[in-house]
Order: C-alpha cells, then sequence, then structure tokens
C-alpha cells in the first residue's frame, strides 16, 4: 500500500511562480507534477492514500482522478511530521477494522517527486526482506520513497509536526537498497526545476 504526502505548502515555487501550487504545475510532457508522482507510486502498489491540506480541493481532484484516496487532513498544515501521522493512522485504522487492504508494509513517497520510476518503488519494497525500513541508494546519497513495515504504524501515527520519521529510522534503523534512478533525489522547489534535466 502507498502513501502520498502531497500537503506543502512549497512557499518558494510560489513566490517564484506568481503563487502556483508547485505540484499542479505541469512538467514538459503536461502532466501534473503530484499526477506523475501518484502514477508512479500506483504503479508498484495496489491502493494509495494521498494526504492534502483541506484547502487543496483542486489538487485533490487531481489525485482522485490518477486513482488516489484522498485523505483531507486539517493537521497537514503543521507539516510532513503530522501528514505521515495522519495517512498511517489511516492505514491503522484500516487493519483493526480487518479491511482486506490493509497493508503488510506501506511505501511513503512525495508528490514533488515525480522522476520517480515505478520499478525503483517495486525495488525499495523488495527490499525490506532485511529490515522493517527500506530506501533507496543513489551514489551514496540516501532518497525517497521509505517503505515500512506494517507494525511501525502506531509509531508513524504519533508524529508530529516537521519532523518526519527520522527518529524513527534511528531507532530502527533500514535497509539502503542500491539504485541507478537519480528520480529517487530529484523534487520541484522551484519552477526552473520543471525543465532540469536528468541527473
Amino acid at each position: 500500500m502507498g502513501i502520498l504526502l502531497a500537503a506543502g505548502h512549497g512557499r518558494r515555487f510560489a513566490a517564484l511562480s506568481g503563487g502556483a501550487d508547485k505540484l499542479l504545475a505541469p512538467l514538459p510532457g503536461g502532466m501534473a507534477v503530484a499526477a506523475a508522482s501518484a502514477r508512479a507510486l500506483l504503479a508498484a502498489v495496489e491502493v494509495v492514500v494521498a494526504v492534502v491540506r483541506p484547502d487543496s480541493r483542486a489538487l485533490a481532484a487531481v489525485l482522485q482522478t490518477e486513482g488516489c484516496r484522498v485523505l483531507m487532513a486539517a493537521q497537514a498544515r503543521e507539516g510532513m511530521g503530522a501528514s505521515l501521522a495522519a495517512a498511517a493512522d489511516h492505514w491503522r485504522s484500516a487493519g483493526a477494522a480487518g479491511m482486506a487492504c490493509a497493508p503488510g508494509r506501506v511505501l511513503v513517497a512525495l508528490a514533488d517527486m515525480p522522476w520517480i520510476r515505478p520499478e525503483t518503488h517495486a525495488k525499495v519494497l523488495a527490499g525490506m526482506q532485511r529490515s522493517a525500513i527500506a530506501a533507496p541508494l543513489f551514489e551514496g546519497e540516501r532518497g525517497h520513497p521509505v517503505a515500512f513495515d506494517a507494525s511501525l504504524l502506531s509509531e508513524l501515527a504519533a508524529l508530529r509536526g516537521e519532523t518526519g520519521a527520522r527518529d524513527l529510522i534511528r531507532r530502527h534503523g533500514l535497509a539502503l537498497v542500491a539504485t541507478d534512478d537519480p528520480g529517487v533525489l530529484r523534487d520541484v522547489d522551484t519552477p526552473l526545476d520543471l525543465d532540469s534535466p536528468e541527473a
């Protein structure tokens, strides 16, 4: 199962583009940044929950069109950790309810990283055979997405603010999965990033 974090404000991009939402900005092929990220993630997992702010209705509509379940999370305004916690709580509740879609592992991706290859998502999931947490490694640098075993959902659901899962990774360690995919390090931060050549 997947989590797509799509609740960031993208203030730098907005400041440089007249207030545009970077997740709705078109890539050279015309697809919105968030749509491309969602499509790659959905190619590797059965179900994706996308976390968005309640005021991001246009973004929510794009992600629903791509096939994501959209979770409007008010706490997402607090930062990435809070967004991840909201999604983890959603999946934890699915497991508690005995739903068929309850995950054994969860792949967490960022909506502003549209260049990750679908096969890289799958490779990171496969890397969990050695650890409860796995992430890709490109040219010596750890990237995204990050995969978590479902046993960690309660700890993920307890996250707050902007911290994300760094402390949890320190406690549990992680398996690094070597990849030749530069997309695991590339995000959209400014309008110039939309056209940047592949590293």
